[in-house]
């Protein structure tokens, strides 16, 4: 009978997890002490904070560690860009057996309330409550390629090109490694002659709406998967609402949720 950790945690994403997290090295010159909690229960359980939605204090104990032990080796984590390494990881993988589209990226983003912290800011969509903004860029077919968070006052063409330039060097079935799409859909918030102008000097050819020109009843014609992609990310329920005061905490149930999707296809 299999335990929740190892339902949370499969053999497979464990064996991912470990060439990216770093080996911790304990020494103890008194002796003595307590066994260290082991990194694969501690990742269950912050697996467990991101899906569920709950906060630390509810980590079950039948994970083993305590929850201010779980909470410590998360902040450790998110600090040495764990997270980050992992969604890179599963990124290489997927890559290497073709299953990224590279001939057509999408980009968006969706905003969430936040309690406070930084990078958080007045929502004009939510009558000025405070929030923050996820960004997205999503292959073909919808799987998350690079992500990123503002405050959720910050226009969304402020985002693309450090969004655009995060994209890191994937491996390819076959030849070097790829980190620019053919094409890049948008909705009319990134319509600015400067974007396309980025765009087309990287070598991608912008499909942005054009304000006044296309209507908005074309703009779900190629951009429905990253939309759907939203959907996905709100499986992560710690996403519904930002708690997190460190955008860098933040970041990381971002990642969190983004490398769980990405696994999900390559577990397919």
């Amino acid at each position: 009978m299999t335990s929740l950790a190892e339902r949370l945690v499969s053999d497979e994403l464990w064996e991912l997890f470990r060439r990216v997290v770093p080996e911790a090295v304990v020494v103890r010159p008194q002796g003595g002490g307590r066994r260290r909690a082991g990194d694969r229960e501690c990742l269950a359980a912050i697996v467990f904070v991101a899906t569920s939605g709950c906060t630390w204090r509810q980590v079950p104990p039948l994970f083993g560690p305590a929850w201010p032990t779980v909470y410590r080796r998360f902040a450790r984590w998110s600090k040495e860009r764990v997270w980050a390494c992992l969604h890179r990881v599963i990124l290489d993988e997927l890559g290497a057996q073709g299953d990224l589209d590279w001939s057509r990226f999408a980009v968006d983003s969706v905003s969430v309330r936040a309690l406070k912290g930084l990078l958080t800011g007045p929502n004009p969509t939510d009558r000025g409550k405070n929030g923050s903004k996820i960004h997205l860029v999503t292959d073909r077919s919808g799987l998350p390629v690079a992500v990123a968070i503002s405050a959720a006052n910050t226009h969304v063409s402020l985002a693309l090109k450090p969004l655009v330039a995060s994209i890191p060097p994937i491996r390819s079935r076959r030849g070097p490694r790829r980190r620019r799409p053919d094409k890049l859909h948008g909705d009319k918030g990134y319509d600015y002659p400067h974007l396309r102008r980025w765009l087309r000097s990287r070598g991608i050819t912008p499909r942005i709406a054009r304000r006044g020109i296309e209507s908005s009843q074309r703009l779900g014609r190629h951009r429905w998967v990253i939309e759907r992609t939203m959907s996905w990310l709100a499986g992560c329920r710690r996403l519904h609402r930002r708690y997190e005061r460190k955008p860098e905490h933040s970041l990381a149930f971002t990642a969190i949720a983004t490398s769980l999707i990405n696994y999900r296809r390559l577990t397919k």
